[in-house]
């Protein structure tokens, strides 16, 4: 296969996600109970090969065309877990989108924040740019607030900003400033350029 089109096949279960039809767990799972047709042939494999543009992809006899892209910002409440679906039974953020009555496809939260945590959440079904948006190498700037339990000053922010080893990696802020302070505790402005999973609030 010349190489030019061999660079335009991906797996089935990400063209689907790609597609904006599911997520690319979800799609493998349509895929191995055999729901999934690629040019009429069941298939069970979800890293066939496939060429969106010209294979056609049927869901139970149902042709799967591109979704239209969307794009959200939520203002997350407190209380809520930034997941699909929660084992432990805990509200997500998906309910917030139920409440507002609009009927919308599927769609993913981009990156998360955990449950204590409140502010802008971003939501696609445009897989591709949301791995853009989430890619550590893009530096995006992330802002957050934070209430810790001491009071700040300045050796606390350089501390910061300087950084800590975990498991290998370096954890810091870009920047940190204190927003204000009480006798006991303060809140600090930290923005993070990098997604890595122990800095996330």
């Amino acid at each position: 296969m010349p190489e030019k089109n061999r660079s335009r096949h991906i797996g089935l279960a990400r063209a689907l996600s790609k597609l904006g039809y599911c997520s690319r767990s979800q799609a493998a799972s349509l895929i191995r109970t055999g729901r999934v047709r690629l040019n009429g042939e069941v298939r069970r494999d979800p890293e066939t090969p496939v060429d969106p543009r010209r294979d056609a992809i049927e869901i139970e006899g149902k042709r799967i065309q591109p979704a239209q892209k969307i794009y959200l910002m939520m203002n997350k409440p407190r209380g809520l877990v930034t997941t699909a679906a929660d084992e432990k039974g805990r509200e997500t953020v998906y309910s917030v989108l139920r409440k507002s009555g609009e009927h919308l496809p599927w769609i993913a939260p981009v990156g998360r924040l955990d449950k204590a945590s409140e502010g802008l959440l971003l939501l696609t079904n445009d897989s591709e740019w949301g791995a853009r948006v989430a890619e550590p190498k893009t530096h995006l700037e992330k802002t957050y607030h934070v209430q810790i339990d001491k009071v700040g000053d300045d050796e606390l922010r350089r501390a910061i900003e300087k950084g800590v080893r975990s498991d290998g990696d370096i954890l810091r802020a870009r920047r940190c400033t204190l927003l204000r302070a009480g006798e006991k505790n303060c809140w600090l402005e930290i923005v993070l350029d990098e997604g890595k999973n122990p800095q996330d609030f």
